[in-house]
């Protein structure tokens, strides 16, 4: 028996023990038969196991060079080194697909297992829809694209991933983002079972939130995998051009960042049920619905997939999932009400409120940017592209107030915060963001949005740290020691609390790089000779030499450049990789130096060369500040893990 019939087989076989597990959960919650709910879960890791081997069996084909299989003969070829090559798994459509429902095979009986020590009825109507869900997606692999279709005539060699790919990134990138689409299907499963049980209580949002913020997390680090890798790959000199793909990829993070801020306000005093519930599961229909755009070829990006029979199946998944979410709120929407009302707009509350209405105002406006060139394609018969400036002018002051929220919400009370109080709480943060503008003029900065964004910023992080002392102040009055065994006492009694601070000072440190990038970035073009400099922006610059070589049917051509400072300076060496096989698509080797402390990177970008007598073209880009969005997201991570850890005993958020 061949790899692919063993491939085609488990898949199969995956799909089976998932209609089983659809039919006996769902013949459960008709009957509340405890039995069927426990034969129906080993359904589903009968799905998962399944689904594990079809995994394996298409590695192996590619660590072996199967090429008998079209998946790996169009996607891998000898020459890959063997990590580039598992990841091939990934590079096509095809292995794509089996890599969600893997993820989804394996996630969904785990979140079945730990929601049923809480609540057993909810776990077993969430198994119930993990299974429809599961039951689309093997489907799809067996009756429209499976990645275990074979050649009558195989080649001796594959074609190999497109360049582009042949990086780091493509091994983390990929399936990072797709862990993150996919958990956003456990709070979705969630939030149905709830309307169908009609308890969308204390309990279920906490449930929703652990699966919520790993969604959450797994997303996040996708986005910024992804800005890393264009930023290092792509050679354009950016790292975000809000094209659809990354687009789509955004919006479910935003209406999980916004679930995650109004869930508290559910937890901390029942209020939100409907907007909830309506936010975990416009996340993962909007996850859907960004599948639909990568893999139908709607929509032109460099991250999709061409056009394909899957697209249209999505959009028609996504349609029906719609459609009965829609018509489970409305039945559902007397156990939706909630008694209590908003007692002050200058409230934690109805802080939490704005802060949703502002990051579902920006997902709106991203999507409908992302969807308005098919709209006016239908519509007038040409396609009107919607660019960066579209995205920059009508979400950049949306997250500025977003910004400026922050910090004010932090000063916030729960129920009603007196307007004196407030703004005694506000004082320092205001001070700073006054003497931040001020120095900016001094130093000669005259534009007013860079002013106002950085001030907000300067305001937003001391409003942040203000309250963190004043806690600190607080636990050293009670008797706690003090110096830095009460700062570590103070975060470990509330990490929940003060993790959410830490990820707010990230999205702070990448606001900076953010300004200093889209507002300061310097760009130009120079030619050069052996031996020659030139000065750009305050560096000077020497090309030493051009080097030619051959590895792995890759043939590189490298310019030596030296950043002259005192002795021989910096080297960096920017380049042009040719793919045999991808003649027309050569790929760039960016050459980058980062200045400290100031996080300012240098980007050379070799654009021509000549050889006799040796000349180079260098596209200069000088982005300000960069660093501080890699150094923000690590401190992101820090924060997630500080909310994330477990506390020691129930605390109030």
């Amino acid at each position: 028996m061949e790899l692919a019939d063993i491939g085609r087989i488990s898949i199969a076989l995956a799909l089976g023990c998932t209609v089983y597990a659809c039919v006996v959960n769902g013949m459960s919650i008709s009957g509340n038969r405890t039995l069927l709910a426990i034969s129906g879960r080993n359904g589903m890791v009968g799905a998962g196991v399944m689904t594990s081997l079809s995994v394996v069996v298409l590695v192996i084909a590619f660590i072996t060079h199967d090429f008998s299989i079209q998946f790996v003969a169009e996607h891998s070829n000898k020459a890959m080194p063997i990590g580039l090559t598992i990841a091939a798994l990934w590079g096509g459509q095809a292995g794509s697909l089996l890599l969600w429902a893997w993820i989804l095979a394996v996630v969904s009986p785990i979140a079945v297992w730990r929601v049923r020590s809480s609540d057993s009825q909810l776990a077993t109507n969430a198994a119930f829809v993990l299974t429809i869900l599961l039951f689309f997606f093997l489907a799809v692999l067996i009756f429209v694209d499976s990645p275990f279709k074979q050649l009558m005539s195989p080649p001796s060699d594959g074609r190999g991933l497109n360049p582009l790919l042949w990086d780091i990134a493509m091994q983390i990138h990929p399936p990072m983002l797709t862990a993150g689409y996919v958990c956003f299907a456990i709070p979705f499963a969630l939030s149905i079972a709830g309307l169908m049980t009609g308890r969308i209580d204390r309990d279920w949002v906490k449930l929703v939130r652990g699966w919520m913020l790993l969604a959450w997390a797994l997303q996040a680090a996708g986005l910024l995998l992804g800005a890393w890798w264009a930023y290092r790959v792509l050679g354009w000199g950016g790292y975000w051009g809000w094209d659809p793909v990354e687009n789509v990829a955004l919006i479910p993070w935003l209406l999980a960042t916004a679930y995650l801020h109004s869930a508290i306000v559910q937890e901390r005093r029942g209020m939100l049920k409907l907007w909830n519930v309506s936010l975990a599961i416009s996340a993962y229909l909007l996850a859907i619905f960004g599948t639909f755009i990568v893999r139908s070829g709607v929509l032109t990006s460099v991250h999709s997939f061409a056009v394909s029979d899957v697209g249209p199946i999505f959009f028609v998944f996504f349609g029906l999932l719609l459609i009965c979410c829609i018509s489970l709120i409305i039945i559902r929407l007397p156990v939706l009400r909630t008694n209590n009302q908003f007692e002050s707009a200058t409230s934690r509350e109805a802080g939490f409120l704005i802060n949703n209405l502002l990051l579902v105002s920006v997902a709106a406006t991203t999507f409908w940017g992302t969807i308005f060139p098919m709209i006016s394609e239908v519509i007038q018969g040409a396609r009107i592209a919607v660019g960066a400036p579209f995205y920059d002018q009508v979400n950049g002051p949306l997250l500025l107030a977003l910004i400026i929220l922050i910090g004010i919400g932090i000063a916030l009370s729960w129920r009603r915060t007196d307007s004196k109080q407030l703004l005694i709480r506000l004082m320092p943060a205001a001070a700073v963001a006054l003497v931040t503008g001020s120095l900016l003029f001094l130093l000669g900065i005259r534009d007013g949005l860079a002013c106002l964004a950085v001030s907000a910023v300067g305001f937003t992080a001391m409003s942040t740290l203000t309250n963190f002392i004043g806690a600190v102040i607080n636990a050293k009055d009670t008797g706690n020691s003090p110096g830095i065994k009460t700062v570590f006492s103070v975060l470990s009694k509330n990490r929940r609390r003060y993790g959410g601070y830490v990820v707010h000072l990230a999205i702070l440190m990448i606001a900076i790089a953010v300004i200093g990038t889209n507002m300061y970035k310097k760009e130009s073009s120079v030619t050069l000779g052996p031996g020659q400099t030139t000065s750009v922006e305050g560096y000077v610059l020497r090309f030493d030499e051009l080097r030619f070589s051959r590895a792995n049917d890759v043939t590189a051509v490298d310019a030596v450049v030296r950043v002259v400072s005192q002795g021989d300076g910096i080297e960096i060496v920017p380049g042009k990789r040719v793919h045999d096989g991808w003649e027309t698509q050569p790929t760039s080797w960016v050459g980058i130096n980062t200045s400290v402390p100031s996080l300012t990177d240098l980007y050379l970008l070799l654009t021509g060369w000549e050889v006799n007598p040796q000349l180079i073209t260098l596209r200069v880009i000088v982005n300000p500040l960069v660093g501080y969005l890699w150094l923000g997201g690590a401190m992101y991570f820090l924060g997630t893990l500080m909310v994330s850890w477990p506390e020691s005993k129930s605390r109030e958020p």
